[in-house]
Protein backbone atom coordinates (compact mmCIF):
# COMPACT_ATOMS: atom_id res chain seq x y z
CA UNK A 1 0.00 0.00 0.00
CA UNK A 2 1.46 3.40 -1.25
CA UNK A 3 2.25 6.21 1.66
CA UNK A 4 1.00 9.61 0.56
CA UNK A 5 1.81 12.41 2.48
CA UNK A 6 0.47 15.83 2.10
CA UNK A 7 2.73 18.70 2.77
CA UNK A 8 1.55 22.40 3.59
CA UNK A 9 3.72 25.34 3.33
CA UNK A 10 2.53 28.94 4.16
CA UNK A 11 5.79 30.60 5.83
CA UNK A 12 6.31 33.80 4.03
CA UNK A 13 3.43 34.98 1.28
CA UNK A 14 2.75 31.85 -1.01
CA UNK A 15 0.11 29.55 0.07
CA UNK A 16 1.58 26.04 -1.32
CA UNK A 17 0.38 22.08 -1.09
CA UNK A 18 1.31 18.75 -2.46
CA UNK A 19 1.01 15.28 -2.74
CA UNK A 20 4.29 12.91 -2.56
CA UNK A 21 4.04 9.17 -3.20
CA UNK A 22 6.66 8.29 -0.76
CA UNK A 23 9.06 10.72 -2.62
CA UNK A 24 7.78 10.72 -5.77
CA UNK A 25 6.15 14.07 -6.86
CA UNK A 26 2.35 13.75 -7.34
CA UNK A 27 0.95 17.28 -7.37
CA UNK A 28 2.71 20.75 -6.21
CA UNK A 29 0.48 23.62 -6.33
CA UNK A 30 1.63 26.84 -4.92
CA UNK A 31 -0.70 30.39 -5.16
CA UNK A 32 1.08 33.26 -5.13
CA UNK A 33 0.73 36.71 -3.47
CA UNK A 34 0.27 39.71 -5.98
CA UNK A 35 -0.48 42.33 -3.26
CA UNK A 36 2.63 42.82 -1.76
CA UNK A 37 4.31 44.03 -5.04
CA UNK A 38 2.94 47.09 -4.60
CA UNK A 39 4.77 47.64 -1.00
CA UNK A 40 8.18 46.44 -2.70
CA UNK A 41 8.58 43.93 -0.02
CA UNK A 42 5.73 41.04 2.14
CA UNK A 43 3.36 42.61 4.33
CA UNK A 44 2.88 40.23 7.12
CA UNK A 45 -0.74 41.10 7.61
CA UNK A 46 -1.87 41.36 4.58
CA UNK A 47 0.11 37.93 3.84
CA UNK A 48 -1.98 35.62 6.67
CA UNK A 49 -5.47 36.93 5.01
CA UNK A 50 -4.63 35.81 1.50
CA UNK A 51 -3.16 32.53 3.37
CA UNK A 52 -6.65 32.13 5.02
CA UNK A 53 -8.54 32.69 1.18
CA UNK A 54 -6.12 30.19 -0.60
CA UNK A 55 -5.53 27.28 1.93
CA UNK A 56 -8.46 25.56 1.07
CA UNK A 57 -8.66 25.51 -2.83
CA UNK A 58 -5.05 25.28 -3.16
CA UNK A 59 -5.13 22.21 -0.93
CA UNK A 60 -8.04 20.71 -2.86
CA UNK A 61 -6.07 21.17 -6.04
CA UNK A 62 -3.37 19.47 -4.71
CA UNK A 63 -5.55 16.67 -4.14
CA UNK A 64 -7.24 16.58 -7.15
CA UNK A 65 -4.13 17.01 -9.28
CA UNK A 66 -2.64 13.82 -7.79
CA UNK A 67 -5.62 12.10 -8.38
CA UNK A 68 -6.15 11.20 -4.97
CA UNK A 69 -9.13 11.77 -2.06
CA UNK A 70 -8.16 12.94 1.52
CA UNK A 71 -8.67 9.03 2.87
CA UNK A 72 -6.06 7.90 1.37
CA UNK A 73 -3.55 10.48 3.03
CA UNK A 74 -0.78 8.55 5.60
CA UNK A 75 -0.11 12.22 7.23
CA UNK A 76 0.12 15.61 7.26
CA UNK A 77 3.45 17.61 6.83
CA UNK A 78 3.53 21.33 7.71
CA UNK A 79 5.75 23.99 8.02
CA UNK A 80 6.05 24.87 11.84
CA UNK A 81 9.21 27.49 11.18
CA UNK A 82 10.93 29.75 10.84
CA UNK A 83 8.83 32.55 9.12
CA UNK A 84 5.86 34.98 9.69
CA UNK A 85 3.96 33.65 12.52
CA UNK A 86 0.81 35.02 11.01
CA UNK A 87 1.60 33.05 8.22
CA UNK A 88 2.43 30.58 10.02
CA UNK A 89 -0.32 30.12 12.13
CA UNK A 90 -2.78 29.74 8.87
CA UNK A 91 -0.74 26.56 7.98
CA UNK A 92 -0.05 25.41 11.24
CA UNK A 93 -3.85 25.82 12.24
CA UNK A 94 -5.37 24.10 9.26
CA UNK A 95 -2.90 21.13 8.87
CA UNK A 96 -3.84 20.57 12.98
CA UNK A 97 -7.46 20.45 11.60
CA UNK A 98 -7.33 18.02 8.47
CA UNK A 99 -5.00 15.52 10.12
CA UNK A 100 -7.51 15.93 13.37
CA UNK A 101 -10.49 14.90 11.54
CA UNK A 102 -8.98 12.23 8.86
CA UNK A 103 -7.13 10.88 12.22
CA UNK A 104 -3.90 10.53 10.69
CA UNK A 105 -0.43 11.05 11.84
CA UNK A 106 1.13 15.23 11.95
CA UNK A 107 4.55 15.71 11.37
CA UNK A 108 5.82 19.26 11.77
CA UNK A 109 8.89 20.36 9.56
CA UNK A 110 11.71 22.87 9.95
CA UNK A 111 11.28 25.50 6.92
CA UNK A 112 15.38 25.33 6.37
CA UNK A 113 15.66 21.42 6.65
CA UNK A 114 13.05 21.37 3.70
CA UNK A 115 15.09 23.35 1.43
CA UNK A 116 17.95 20.97 2.26
CA UNK A 117 16.13 18.01 1.74
CA UNK A 118 14.07 18.84 -1.59
CA UNK A 119 16.94 17.69 -3.49
CA UNK A 120 14.85 14.25 -2.25
CA UNK A 121 11.74 15.15 -4.38
CA UNK A 122 11.93 12.28 -6.96
CA UNK A 123 10.02 12.99 -10.66
CA UNK A 124 9.08 9.73 -12.75
CA UNK A 125 9.66 11.64 -15.90
CA UNK A 126 13.26 13.15 -14.76
CA UNK A 127 15.11 10.46 -13.24
CA UNK A 128 17.97 12.23 -11.29
CA UNK A 129 20.88 11.74 -8.89
CA UNK A 130 20.36 12.88 -5.25
CA UNK A 131 23.38 13.83 -2.64
CA UNK A 132 25.57 10.79 -0.67
CA UNK A 133 25.82 11.88 3.06
CA UNK A 134 27.51 13.39 3.87
CA UNK A 135 26.97 17.06 2.16
CA UNK A 136 27.61 20.60 1.84
CA UNK A 137 24.68 22.78 0.89
CA UNK A 138 24.92 26.49 0.55
CA UNK A 139 21.26 27.33 1.44
CA UNK A 140 20.40 31.22 0.30
CA UNK A 141 16.93 33.01 -0.04
CA UNK A 142 15.89 36.10 0.90
CA UNK A 143 16.05 35.67 4.29
CA UNK A 144 18.75 32.94 5.16
CA UNK A 145 21.92 32.26 4.10
CA UNK A 146 23.93 29.20 5.66
CA UNK A 147 26.12 26.21 4.92
CA UNK A 148 24.86 23.24 6.18
CA UNK A 149 27.14 19.85 6.29
CA UNK A 150 24.23 17.26 5.82
CA UNK A 151 25.16 13.78 7.66
CA UNK A 152 21.69 12.54 7.73
CA UNK A 153 18.02 13.51 6.49
CA UNK A 154 17.51 15.72 9.94
CA UNK A 155 21.60 15.51 10.86
CA UNK A 156 22.52 18.73 9.88
CA UNK A 157 25.12 21.11 11.39
CA UNK A 158 25.71 25.19 10.39
CA UNK A 159 29.39 25.41 9.29
CA UNK A 160 28.46 29.30 8.78
CA UNK A 161 25.96 31.57 8.46
CA UNK A 162 25.22 35.45 7.49
CA UNK A 163 26.04 37.59 10.46
CA UNK A 164 23.31 40.50 9.30
CA UNK A 165 21.56 40.69 5.81
CA UNK A 166 21.19 37.24 3.64
CA UNK A 167 21.88 37.18 0.22
CA UNK A 168 18.82 37.36 -1.24
CA UNK A 169 17.56 40.42 0.86
CA UNK A 170 21.37 42.01 -0.84
CA UNK A 171 19.77 41.60 -3.86
CA UNK A 172 16.18 42.50 -3.95
CA UNK A 173 17.91 45.82 -2.31
CA UNK A 174 19.91 46.36 -4.91
CA UNK A 175 17.00 46.03 -7.13
CA UNK A 176 15.22 48.08 -4.98
CA UNK A 177 18.31 51.01 -5.66
CA UNK A 178 18.07 50.74 -9.07
CA UNK A 179 14.29 50.95 -9.57
CA UNK A 180 13.62 47.33 -9.97
CA UNK A 181 9.92 45.60 -9.07
CA UNK A 182 9.86 43.36 -6.28
CA UNK A 183 10.96 40.75 -6.08
CA UNK A 184 14.03 42.31 -7.46
CA UNK A 185 16.25 39.03 -7.65
CA UNK A 186 14.88 37.77 -10.88
CA UNK A 187 14.98 41.22 -12.67
CA UNK A 188 18.91 41.30 -11.84
CA UNK A 189 19.74 38.50 -13.00
CA UNK A 190 17.84 39.27 -16.23
CA UNK A 191 19.40 42.25 -16.67
CA UNK A 192 23.23 40.68 -15.79
CA UNK A 193 23.03 38.26 -18.18
CA UNK A 194 23.40 41.61 -21.16
CA UNK A 195 26.26 43.13 -18.59
CA UNK A 196 29.86 43.17 -17.75
CA UNK A 197 30.40 41.79 -14.48
CA UNK A 198 33.56 43.13 -13.98
CA UNK A 199 32.10 46.81 -15.61
CA UNK A 200 32.09 48.40 -11.40
CA UNK A 201 33.50 47.30 -7.74
CA UNK A 202 32.02 46.93 -5.09
CA UNK A 203 33.62 47.06 -1.22
CA UNK A 204 32.89 43.57 0.40
CA UNK A 205 33.54 42.46 4.05
CA UNK A 206 36.05 40.78 5.17
CA UNK A 207 34.52 38.08 7.87
CA UNK A 208 36.50 35.06 9.07
CA UNK A 209 36.00 31.69 9.22
CA UNK A 210 32.74 30.51 6.88
CA UNK A 211 30.04 33.38 8.08
CA UNK A 212 28.50 36.02 5.83
CA UNK A 213 27.84 39.44 5.97
CA UNK A 214 25.90 41.30 3.21
CA UNK A 215 25.34 44.74 4.87
CA UNK A 216 28.38 46.19 3.97
CA UNK A 217 27.92 45.59 0.13
CA UNK A 218 24.32 46.88 0.13
CA UNK A 219 25.39 49.90 1.58
CA UNK A 220 28.62 49.99 -0.71
CA UNK A 221 26.35 49.59 -3.69
CA UNK A 222 23.81 52.51 -2.52
CA UNK A 223 26.16 54.71 -2.04
CA UNK A 224 28.21 54.13 -5.30
CA UNK A 225 24.93 54.66 -7.18
CA UNK A 226 24.36 57.67 -5.50
CA UNK A 227 27.11 59.32 -6.34
CA UNK A 228 27.21 58.52 -9.89
CA UNK A 229 23.73 59.92 -9.92
CA UNK A 230 24.53 63.18 -8.85
CA UNK A 231 27.10 63.52 -11.77
CA UNK A 232 24.79 62.13 -14.61
CA UNK A 233 21.06 61.46 -13.86
CA UNK A 234 20.39 58.87 -16.02
CA UNK A 235 23.48 56.48 -14.99
CA UNK A 236 21.42 53.80 -14.02
CA UNK A 237 18.83 53.33 -17.23
CA UNK A 238 22.25 53.68 -19.32
CA UNK A 239 24.35 51.28 -16.89
CA UNK A 240 21.54 48.92 -16.01
CA UNK A 241 23.10 45.64 -17.38
CA UNK A 242 26.20 46.70 -15.96
CA UNK A 243 25.09 47.48 -12.63
CA UNK A 244 23.18 44.24 -12.34
CA UNK A 245 26.11 42.23 -13.77
CA UNK A 246 28.45 43.77 -11.13
CA UNK A 247 26.27 43.55 -8.00
CA UNK A 248 25.52 39.97 -8.83
CA UNK A 249 29.20 38.90 -9.61
CA UNK A 250 29.58 40.40 -5.89
CA UNK A 251 26.95 38.56 -4.44
CA UNK A 252 27.70 35.37 -5.99
CA UNK A 253 31.89 36.02 -5.71
CA UNK A 254 31.32 35.76 -1.98
CA UNK A 255 28.60 32.99 -2.00
CA UNK A 256 31.29 30.74 -3.32
CA UNK A 257 34.28 32.10 -1.82
CA UNK A 258 33.08 30.78 2.00
CA UNK A 259 31.49 27.46 0.10
CA UNK A 260 35.33 27.03 -0.99
CA UNK A 261 37.02 27.03 2.05
CA UNK A 262 34.00 24.65 3.42
CA UNK A 263 34.84 21.92 0.81
CA UNK A 264 38.67 22.47 1.75
CA UNK A 265 37.77 22.18 5.49
CA UNK A 266 35.92 19.38 5.67
CA UNK A 267 37.20 17.40 2.14
CA UNK A 268 32.79 16.99 1.22
CA UNK A 269 32.93 17.55 -2.38
CA UNK A 270 28.92 16.78 -2.80
CA UNK A 271 27.83 20.32 -2.36
CA UNK A 272 24.53 21.29 -3.54
CA UNK A 273 22.45 24.74 -3.37
CA UNK A 274 18.60 25.41 -2.14
CA UNK A 275 16.32 28.02 -1.51
CA UNK A 276 15.64 30.99 -3.49
CA UNK A 277 18.47 32.22 -4.94
CA UNK A 278 19.64 29.20 -6.00
CA UNK A 279 17.46 29.81 -9.24
CA UNK A 280 20.06 32.16 -9.67
CA UNK A 281 21.76 31.86 -13.02
CA UNK A 282 24.78 33.44 -11.88
CA UNK A 283 25.16 30.84 -8.58
CA UNK A 284 24.41 28.34 -10.85
CA UNK A 285 26.84 28.78 -13.54
CA UNK A 286 29.76 29.46 -10.46
CA UNK A 287 28.46 25.97 -8.73
CA UNK A 288 29.20 24.11 -11.95
CA UNK A 289 31.99 25.49 -12.85
CA UNK A 290 33.67 23.81 -9.45
CA UNK A 291 32.70 20.00 -11.61
CA UNK A 292 36.78 21.05 -12.70
CA UNK A 293 37.80 20.79 -9.24
CA UNK A 294 36.43 17.33 -8.67
CA UNK A 295 33.07 18.60 -7.04
CA UNK A 296 29.51 16.23 -7.60
CA UNK A 297 27.31 19.38 -7.92
CA UNK A 298 23.14 19.38 -6.77
CA UNK A 299 20.96 21.91 -8.45
CA UNK A 300 17.67 21.78 -8.04
CA UNK A 301 14.93 22.28 -10.44
CA UNK A 302 13.42 25.54 -10.42
CA UNK A 303 9.95 24.37 -8.66
CA UNK A 304 12.42 23.40 -6.18
CA UNK A 305 14.00 26.57 -4.92
CA UNK A 306 11.18 29.08 -4.16
CA UNK A 307 9.20 28.13 -1.09
CA UNK A 308 7.30 25.02 -1.90
CA UNK A 309 5.58 22.05 -0.41
CA UNK A 310 6.67 19.50 -2.47
CA UNK A 311 10.18 19.81 0.09
CA UNK A 312 7.66 20.13 3.09
CA UNK A 313 6.02 16.76 1.81
CA UNK A 314 9.42 14.90 1.63
CA UNK A 315 10.83 16.26 4.57
CA UNK A 316 7.11 14.94 6.37
CA UNK A 317 7.75 11.44 4.64
CA UNK A 318 11.36 10.35 6.32
CA UNK A 319 9.64 11.67 9.16
CA UNK A 320 6.85 9.65 8.60
CA UNK A 321 9.55 6.56 8.51
CA UNK A 322 11.40 7.26 11.77
CA UNK A 323 7.45 8.12 13.29
CA UNK A 324 8.48 11.04 15.03
CA UNK A 325 5.08 12.58 15.02
CA UNK A 326 3.90 16.04 16.44
CA UNK A 327 0.68 16.31 18.48
CA UNK A 328 -2.37 19.26 18.46
CA UNK A 329 0.13 21.40 20.92
CA UNK A 330 2.53 22.14 17.93
CA UNK A 331 2.94 26.12 17.87
CA UNK A 332 4.89 27.67 14.97
CA UNK A 333 7.79 29.70 15.49
CA UNK A 334 9.25 32.54 13.79
CA UNK A 335 13.13 31.80 14.47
Amino acid sequence: MSLYILGIESSCDDTSAAVLRETTLCSNVTANQDVHTAFGGVVPELASRAHQQNIIPVVDTALKKAGITKEQLSAVAFTRGPGLLGSLLVGTSFAKSFAYALQIPLVEINHMEAHVLAHFVMDEAKPKDVPGFPFLCLTVSGGHTQIVQVNDYFSMEVLGRTIDDAAGEAFDKAAKILGLPYPGGPFIDKYAKEGNPAAFKFSKPNISGLDYSFSGLKTSFLYFVRDRLREDENFIQNNMADLSASIQHAIVESLMKKLVMAVKQTGIKEVAIAGGVSANSGLRTALLSMQSKGWKVFIPDFQYTTDNAAMIAVAGYFKYLRKEFADLSAAPYSR
